[in-house]
C-alpha cells in the first residue's frame, strides 16, 4: 500500500463501508465533569475527535471510550442522535497506571525515542494489559450488524489481539497517531512482542508515513520471525495475512479556510514579523530548542532585534505529570532570559501564552504570522504545519518545519531543518524573513494545493477503503524464503533437521489416530535422508512405536513421548530411567481422566505420558473441563502441559523436547556438537517451545500454524505445506562434503 501522492486522491481500491462502526479511543468524544448539578458533558478538544466524528456522523454506530471521570454505579454517558457513546469504566489507580503510566511515561518517550524518559514498570503494564482487554470486551459486545471496529493510537495496542480473541465476525482495524519507533529502540521494551502480537490481530494496522510502517515491519519481522513483503507491506502472521499501510492525516481544509477568511483583521499595520509556534506544552514539540534558536537568531543576525517577534502558544497538557511541569519551568526560565537580554522600552523579542484560545483567533495567528516555526523533535504527523498552510489566505507566508515530523515527508516545499541543530534553525528563520514574496508564493501555492486535495476527508475514504477491502493474501513460502533464511547458517556444515509430527509433517486433524502420512512428505523425508549430508529426526508427544509405524522409515531418528524414549541408526536406544517410578501412577491417571471426559474429549494413553484431548468439545464447556484436567494431573503428581486442544500428563523427570534434541546430537557429534553441524527444528505446538528455547542462538527454529501465543522460535510458517517447501529445499540445497 503506497502512501498518498499528488496524482490521485486515493490510490487504494475496494468499498467504503456501508454498515455502522464501532469506534474505540482512549478518551470519549465528550468530556464528563462532575459539577453541583450532577454530570456534564464538555465536548473534548484535539484533532483525533475532529478527524472520526465524521466517521460516524456519515455512518452511524458507537464510540467507545473514557469519559474523563469516574462514573458511579448506574451513570452512564448520553448518545447524540446521529451515534451512540459508551463508557469504558475507569478507576483512579487504573487512570494512574494504565494512562499516565504505562501509555505516557513508557510508550509515549518510547516511540518518540525519548529513551532517557521512559519508564519500564511491570505493575503499570499488567494494568494496560487488564485496561486493554476491558476495552475489547466492550467493542465486541457492539460488533453485530456493523461494518467495521476502529481501534485508535498507544493507549490500545493490545486491543485488535483481544478482539481477535474473542472471534469478531467483522473487519478490524488498528491506527496509530503517534511514530512507530526503529528496532534498535522498539526492542528496549519488555514486552515488545507481546506489544506487535496485540497490533497484528487487526486486519489493517495503519500509520501516518511510510518510514514508520518500514520500522514496523522490521520489528515485526526480527522480533517475531514473521514473513513480510515489503513492497505490498503485507505481513503473514500465522494462518492471516495483515495489511500495513501509511495513510497520512489531513486537515479539514476548507473549514480552517474559511475560518481564517472570517476572522477580524488587525486595526492597524504590525511594525514587527511574526514567528509563530503554537504547540500542546510537550517535550517531544521542542519548545526549548525552537527558544534557543531565536535567540541564536538575534545573537547573528542583529537587523532583526526589534522588527520581529517570537509569539509561542502553548496549551496546557498533562500537568499531573511532573516531566511538564518541570518543562513548563524550562520554557519560563527561556522567555525570561531571552526578554531580559533582548527586549527595549518599545520591544519584547518573545511573547508567550500558556492557555487554549477560540478557533477564530488560532486561525486569524495562522493567517497573520509570516513565518510558521513547526519544529517538534519527534512527531507522528503535526497537524499545526498543515493548519497554518490552510489558513494563508491573503501574504504568504513561509513554514519552517522539522524534517522528523511526518508531515515532512509531503511538505517539501517547507524549509526543513533538525530542530536540535539550534545554528542551522536560526539560519533557518533567516532565510525565512528575508526570502521575497515571489518564492514565498511558489511554496505556499503549492502546499496549499497539496493540502485541499489531501484533507481529512481523503484521509478517512483512503483509510476505511482498505479497511474494508476483504482478507489480503501473501504468496506461500518458497524455497527462496528458505535459501534467504537458511543458506546463510548451513554454509559448508551438515544439517539435522528435527520435525514434529502433528501439525507439522501433517495437518491437525479431529481425531489424532487419523493423521497419516501423505505421500508427498514421505518422498520429501526420503529426499532428504539420503543425503548424505543430512540426518533427519522426527520428535513427537506420540508414543515411539506410534509415529515409527505412521513414518516408517527406519533411516529416520524417532523420539516419542516428547523424548522420553528415543531410538535411530547409530544410537543406542534412549528411554528415560525414572520412567518405570511413575508407569503404575499413569495408569491410575488415565482411569481418573476417563471419568472427567464427556462426549467430544478422550483420553489418549502413550505408555510414557498420556493426552487429554478435548477438540470436540463445545467452546463453552472447555474451560472449566481444563480445570478440572490440568487439577487432576497435578494432584497425581504429573505435569500438566497445554497443547493444540489438549493437555499433556507427563512424569516431572525435567525432560523435554529440547533435551532430546541435545541428547542426538550430542550422541552423534560429541558436547561440541555447534562446532561440527548445523541444527534446524519446525514444530507447532507449545511442546516444541522447549526445543526452540534451547536452541535459542545454536539453530534456526520454525513455530508452524496460528500465532495465538508468543514463541521462542527464530521463525513462522503459516502451515504444513509451507514445511513440505522446506524439504524441498533440504533436498534440493548444494552437496557438504563430510569433515
Amino acid at each position: 500500500m503506497e502512501t498518498r501522492t499528488s496524482q490521485a486522491k486515493s490510490s487504494l481500491v475496494g468499498p467504503a463501508p456501508d454498515r455502522p462502526l464501532v469506534i474505540v479511543s482512549n478518551r470519549l468524544p465528550v468530556t464528563v465533569l462532575r459539577g453541583p448539578r450532577g454530570l456534564e458533558g464538555r465536548r473534548s478538544s484535539g484533532g483525533l475527535v475532529s478527524a472520526l466524528e465524521p466517521v460516524l456522523l456519515r455512518h452511524g454506530g458507537r464510540w467507545i471510550g473514557w469519559a474523563g471521570a469516574e462514573l458511579r454505579s448506574g451513570e452512564d454517558v448520553w448518545s447524540g442522535d446521529r451515534y451512540e457513546m459508551e463508557a469504558v469504566r475507569l478507576s483512579a489507580a487504573e487512570v494512574n497506571s494504565y494512562y499516565h503510566g504505562f501509555s505516557n511515561r513508557t510508550l509515549w518517550p518510547l516511540f518518540h525515542c525519548f529513551v532517557a524518559r521512559t519508564r519500564f514498570n511491570r505493575g503499570e503494564w499488567e494494568a494496560y494489559e487488564r485496561v486493554n482487554a476491558r476495552f475489547a470486551e466492550a467493542a465486541a459486545r457492539s460488533a453485530r450488524e456493523i461494518g467495521l471496529v476502529w481501534v485508535h493510537d498507544y493507549h490500545l495496542l493490545l486491543c485488535p489481539q483481544f478482539l481477535r480473541a474473542a472471534e469478531v465476525d467483522v473487519p478490524i482495524a488498528f491506527f496509530l497517531h503517534i511514530p512507530f519507533p526503529p528496532f534498535d529502540i522498539f526492542r528496549l521494551l519488555p514486552w515488545d512482542r507481546e506489544v506487535l502480537r496485540g497490533m497484528l490481530g487487526a486486519d489493517l494496522v495503519g500509520f501516518h508515513v511510510r518510514n514508520y510502517a518500514r520500522n514496523f515491519l522490521d520489528c515485526v519481522e526480527k522480533l517475531l520471525g514473521v514473513r513480510v513483503d515489503r513492497d505490498a507491506m503485507l505481513v503473514e502472521y500465522g494462518e492471516r495475512t495483515v495489511r500495513v499501510g501509511a495513510f497520512p492525516i489531513g486537515i479539514d481544509f476548507e473549514r480552517f479556510e474559511q475560518i481564517a477568511l472570517r476572522a477580524p483583521r488587525p486595526l492597524s499595520p504590525r511594525r514587527e514579523k511574526v514567528i509563530l509556534g503554537v504547540d500542546r506544552l510537550d517535550y517531544t514539540k521542542g519548545i526549548p530548542e525552537r527558544l534557543l534558536a531565536f535567540e541564536r537568531l538575534l545573537e547573528t543576525h542583529p537587523e532583526h532585534q526589534g522588527k520581529v517577534v517570537f509569539l509561542e502558544l502553548a496549551v496546557p497538557s498533562r500537568f499531573e505529570m511532573s516531566e511538564y511541569r518541570q518543562l513548563k519551568r524550562r520554557i519560563d526560565e527561556l522567555v525570561g532570559r531571552i526578554n531580559g537580554r533582548f527586549a527595549t522600552a518599545t520591544w519584547s523579542p518573545v511573547r508567550y501564552l500558556y492557555r487554549s484560545v477560540s478557533a477564530e483567533r488560532l486561525a486569524a495567528l495562522y493567517r497573520d504570522a509570516d513565518v510558521a516555526l513547526v519544529t517538534p523533535l519527534r512527531d507522528g504527523m503535526n497537524l499545526v504545519a498543515k493548519e497554518f498552510v490552510a489558513c494563508q489566505v491573503s501574504h504568504p507566508g513561509v513554514l519552517v518545519l522539522s524534517y522528523l515530523a511526518g508531515s515532512a515527508e509531503t511538505m517539501h516545499e517547507a524549509i526543513q531543518v533538525n530542530p536540535y541543530d539550534i545554528d542551522a534553525t536560526a539560519e533557518a528563520l533567516h532565510r525565512a524573513l528575508t526570502m521575497d514574496e515571489a518564492e514565498r508564493r511558489s511554496r505556499m501555492v503549492a502546499l496549499r494545493r497539496r493540502e485541499r486535495q489531501y484533507d481529512l476527508g481523503a484521509w478517512l475514504d483512503d483509510f476505511l477503503r482498505a479497511a474494508t477491502a476483504g482478507p489480503a493474501t501473501l504468496a506461500p513460502p518458497s524455497e527462496q524464503d528458505f535459501d534467504r533464511w537458511l543458506r546463510p547458517f548451513l554454509s559448508r556444515y551438515p544439517l539435522v533437521l528435527f520435525l514434529d509430527y502433528d501439525g507439522t509433517l501433517t495437518p491437525l486433524v479431529d481425531d489424532p489416530r487419523r493423521a497419516t502420512l501423505s505421500a508427498e512428505a514421505k518422498r520429501l523425508l526420503g529426499a532428504c535422508v539420503r543425503r548424505r549430508d543430512t540426518k533427519v529426526a522426527i520428535v513427537s508427544g506420540r508414543s515411539l512405536e506410534d509415529v515409527k509405524a505412521l513414518v516408517g522409515d527406519d533411516r529416520l531418528y524417532y523420539a516419542g513421548n516428547h523424548g522420553m524414549e528415543i531410538e535411530g541408526p547409530g544410537l543406542a536406544p534412549f528411554r528415560h530411567p525414572d520412567l518405570p517410578l511413575y508407569q503404575a501412577r499413569l495408569g491410575e491417571l488415565a482411569r481418573k481422566l476417563e471419568t472427567l471426559a464427556r462426549p467430544g474429549a478422550w483420553v489418549e494413553r502413550k505408555g510414557a505420558t498420556l493426552t487429554f484431548h478435548y477438540r470436540g468439545v463445545p467452546r463453552e464447556e472447555r474451560e472449566a473441563l481444563v480445570a478440572r484436567v490440568r487439577e487432576a494431573i497435578v494432584q497425581s503428581g504429573f505435569q500438566a502441559r497445554g497443547a493444540h486442544l489438549a493437555v499433556e500428563g507427563r512424569p516431572p523427570i525435567g525432560w523435554d523436547k529440547g533435551h532430546a534434541v541435545l541428547h542426538i546430537v550430542r550422541s552423534l557429534y560429541g558436547p561440541a556438537w555447534s562446532e561440527r553441524v548445523r541444527v534446524v527444528y519446525a514444530g507447532d505446538d507449545e511442546t516444541d517451545e522447549d526445543a526452540f528455547r534451547i536452541l535459542s542462538g545454536l539453530g534456526i527454529t520454525f513455530r508452524v500454524g496460528r500465532a495465538d501465543t508468543l514463541s521462542a522460535a527464530t521463525h513462522r510458517l503459516p502451515n504444513v505445506e509451507a514445511v513440505h517447501t522446506l524439504l524441498r529445499w533440504v533436498a534440493k540445497r548444494p552437496a557438504v562434503r563430510p569433515s
